[in-house]
């Protein structure tokens, strides 16, 4: 079996290519000649995974698979949520994302948030969605050097380090995206026997 992951992160191919079984094969987008920036333009995390992979299959004929991520802080009704890759504009500068949400906060008690994942597969003309949760709260200054994005202030539940301080082994076990990918591995190794 083959499917496109609608996504140009070579490692993140190869992270989900390793937690599969060796009868399904993840094809990139540079390898199906999709070299487009695919639009990206829903108003929720949901919306953006589906347009991503419903881009691939329609476009390109693919059974397909496309993440999207959002930081949702409680504080301020869910920001940046769909826009947090450019929360600080479209530079998206990790850093000036980070920068602004600790502005926007810094008056606040209640710190709590939560990372989200959606994955859409589209597989043999049907349509899933999972869904992965990883709850925390943004501490007041960035800690840790490992990850990316908002990891250095997220916090997760039961943790005294951030998710830049974890080791990417329990990060993946905890994470938001960890989540979601293990419930499409279990389904697509499902599918598969």
């Amino acid at each position: 079996m083959k499917i496109v992951f609608a996504t140009n992160n070579k490692n993140k191919i190869k992270e989900i290519q390793s937690m599969l079984p060796l009868s399904i094969e993840i094809i990139s987008l540079e390898s199906i000649g999709c070299h487009e920036d695919i639009p990206e333009t829903a108003d929720t995390i949901e919306g953006n995974a589906v347009m991503k992979a419903n881009y691939v299959t329609q476009k390109y004929g693919y059974d397909c698979f496309a993440d999207d991520t959002g930081l949702e802080v409680e504080a301020l009704n869910g920001e940046p949520g769909v826009f947090s890759a450019r929360y600080a504009g479209e530079q998206k500068s990790a850093e000036d994302n980070m920068d602004k949400l600790l502005l926007n906060l810094e008056n606040e008690a209640n710190r709590n948030a939560q990372f989200k994942t959606v994955i859409t597969l589209n597989l043999n003309g049907e349509q899933h969605l999972f869904t992965g949760i990883a709850r925390g709260v943004i501490i007041l200054e960035k800690i840790g050097d490992q990850g990316f994005g908002y990891d250095p202030i997220f916090k997760p539940e039961g943790f005294q380090e951030t998710f830049a301080q974890l080791s990417l082994e329990t990060k993946n076990a905890i994470s938001h995206r960890g989540k979601a990918t293990q419930e499409l591995i279990a389904f697509l190794n499902k599918s598969s026997s």
